[in-house]
Order: C-alpha cells, then structure tokens, then sequence
C-alpha cells in the first residue's frame, strides 16, 4: 500500500522546484535541463540525454536543433559508432547555463545546512530508486 503522505509530498515537491526552476529559466526549463545534463556528461549522447530527461525523440530532435542554432551545443558523431551522436556545451551555453545556476545559488544563499542535507539527502534516495 501506498503511503500518500509521502506521495503527497513527492509531488508537492516537484511542482514546487518545477515552478521555481522556471522563474528563473524564463519558462524555458527543457532547455537548461538539457544544458545541465549535457554539463554534467561530457560528450553524453542523444539516446542518454532523451533517456535522462524522459523526453520523446522527437522532442529532443526539436529542442537540440534550437540549442545549436542558438549555439549552445555542439554535436559530433561518436568515434567508435558513428551513428551516435555526441553533444557537447560550447563556451556559450557554459555561460548561459553559468548565469541560470547562478541565479538559483543567490535565490537559495540563506539556504541552512539543514535544508542542505535534506536535499541531499531526497536526492540520494530517488537516485536509488529509480
């Protein structure tokens, strides 16, 4: 049986960062969640990126071709596979992604320790599970 207290909160908690996140990404948070996970995997591939994110392929098709136009990303096929292709941050992107986090880290720079760990610790948690 499932607790609802806990998936009261879950929920809660998503929509609580979604919202957040996108005051500060201008309601455009696909794309700086696409930025972080391609900052946080050098050279990561498109199949992950999607698998990462929960996005259709069609979607991403989309969302990578304005990254690039815009010039945020680079992609490249893989050297051993070259049906794969690789997605890198051009210095551009770094800085846009830089100045997103960065107005996030001012929004939480009263953040205690306790809420520190609490994050931490949530994230910790789901990482297991899923």
């Amino acid at each position: 049986m499932i607790d609802m207290k806990n998936v009261d909160r879950i929920l809660e908690i998503e929509a609580l960062t979604e919202n957040l996140t996108k005051h500060f990404a201008n309601n455009n948070l696909l794309k700086f969640k696409v930025l972080y996970f391609i900052s946080q995997y050098e050279n990561l591939s498109v199949s992950m990126i999607i698998e990462k994110l929960g996005l259709k392929k069609s979607n991403f098709t989309l969302m990578a071709k304005e990254l690039e136009q815009e010039g945020l990303v680079s992609a490249r096929h893989g050297e051993i596979d070259k049906r794969c292709r690789l997605m890198a941050l051009t210095e551009k992107g770094k800085q846009e992604l830089a100045a997103f986090t960065q107005n996030l880290d001012n929004f939480f720079a009263d953040a205690n320790n306790e809420v520190e760990k609490a994050v931490e610790i949530l994230c910790n948690y789901l990482n297991k599970k899923i």
